[in-house]
């Protein structure tokens, strides 16, 4: 689903300047509430209550909400580099998102998993407690997920300079490489039955993180 897509995949961070935007200023309010709340889950930004903008990246699906049958035909789509009669879009980044906000909290994560991975880097795999391996991993994927999915993901042309977003990826990217073999293996004996094989993990598991050795 899009959560494990987003946790476990770099997003496409490609853009050629273009925005996606939706205007719905004759939704209800009640129903508009709603439609945020999709949107800003699906990476949109608010520049005002009614329009929603966020940059045109391949891959990103529009939010099923629009196409609801008592929304879509009082909403406006379209994809152009600026919308008529504002200001340059890629200059309201910083009102269309919280990015301060999300820039504590990876850097919290951080902070807190950095020291972590380090003692686990300084330790031979070989002598890595299985369980340790996968409590650790499950506690990093958990406080990572909580930052990634408020994430817009904005392409790296429209982020600051010192965003932390990417070095929160790659420890847990480093993390899940170091660790994972440990990990399975105190998973397969804490849920082996007697006498059965373990089901090896499927394809989709060595595909994250860009790929995991076997």
């Amino acid at each position: 689903d899009d959560a494990h897509r987003r946790i476990y995949s770099r997003p496409d961070d490609t853009w050629d300047g273009r925005w996606e935007w939706v205007l719905a200023e004759s939704v209800p309010p009640a129903r508009r509430a709603v439609l945020r709340e999709e949107l800003v889950w699906s990476g949109f930004g608010a520049l005002g209550p009614a329009l929603f903008v966020r940059p045109a990246q391949s891959g990103r699906a529009w939010p099923s909400g629009v196409d609801a049958p008592d929304v879509a035909t009082k909403l406006l789509f379209g994809a152009s580099s600026d919308i008529e009669g504002r200001r340059p879009l890629a200059t309201a980044v910083s009102a269309a998102w919280d990015l301060a906000t999300l820039a504590a909290g990876y850097r919290k994560f951080l902070q807190r998993f950095g020291a972590v991975i380090d003692r686990f880097r300084a330790t031979r795999e070989a002598a890595h407690d299985p369980e340790q391996c996968f409590v650790v991993r499950t506690l990093l994927i958990h406080a990572y997920r909580r930052v990634l999915l408020r994430d817009p993901l904005l392409p790296a042309a429209l982020l600051p300079l010192d965003w932390p977003g990417a070095a929160a990826y790659a420890l847990c990217r480093d993390f899940y490489r170091l660790t994972h073999r440990s990990a399975e293996r105190h998973l397969a004996t804490t849920l082996a039955i007697e006498n059965e094989d373990f089901p090896s993990a499927d394809a989709s598991f060595y595909a994250r993180f860009g790929g995991l050795d076997p």
